[in-house]
This record gives C-alpha cells, structure tokens and sequence, in this order.
C-alpha cells in the first residue's frame, strides 16, 4: 500500500500503484530531462549547459531513453470504413529493392505514385 500526500493541500492518497516513469529516474536524470526539454532538444545547448562533449549527451540520451516508456498515442476509432486495403512496400523497401535491381527505377517510380494514390 502506497501513500502519498499533496503538501500545499493536505490531499492524500492511497492505494497500490507506481509513480509514473519519469518520477521513477534518480533526481540527477530528471534534472537532465528537464534541461533537455527547456533547450528543445538542442544538443549543443546541452553541451554548453552540463560542459560536457556531444557523445557524453548522447550517452545519457540513451541510457534516461532506455528507462522510459515508449509514449503511445491513442487516437479516436475511425468511423466504420470496411477493411483497410493491402499496403504497398515501403520507400525504404521499395529503395533497397532498386539498389539490389529487384526493380526498375520506372517500377520504383510506379508503386510511389499508386501509394500516393495517384496513376494505377
């Protein structure tokens, strides 16, 4: 059994449950996200900031990353449409498929333009 109470306003609460991720990272960690965040995400802001090198940033970026979460989205249901209909290969597949000479840049050039919705 977990409690935890608001100072300000004397609300308590109890109950089982986890603090959300970002309040589960050491003070330090969320500190560096925070910072992260205030300089938009801008590395060399980062570097100027903490004094440390580009890789230094990046390794952290990682490690807090690997601590959190993915955030997943939740969209609205779409409205009842019928089955989506088969999708095409990527740009990337369609890409390493010309590289390789599995297709034509003409063959490329036709699966974009079906995907787009445009020529058949």
């Amino acid at each position: 059994m977990e409690r935890v109470r608001l100072v300000d306003t004397g609300v308590a609460i109890e109950g089982e449950f986890e603090p959300p991720a970002l309040a589960q990272l050491t003070e330090e960690d969320q500190i560096f996200v925070a910072a992260f965040v205030r300089c938009h995400g801008s590395i060399k802001q980062m570097e100027k900031y903490f004094g440390v090198s580009y890789p230094t940033i990046k390794n952290r970026l990682n490690r807090v990353g690997e601590m959190l979460p993915f955030a997943e989205i939740q969209t609205e249901p779409e409205e009842e449409a019928g089955p989506e209909p088969p999708k095409g290969p990527s740009t990337t597949e369609l890409l390493t498929s010309l590289e390789k000479g599995d297709r034509t840049v003409q063959q490329v050039l036709d699966e974009l333009k079906k995907a787009k919705g445009g020529a058949k």
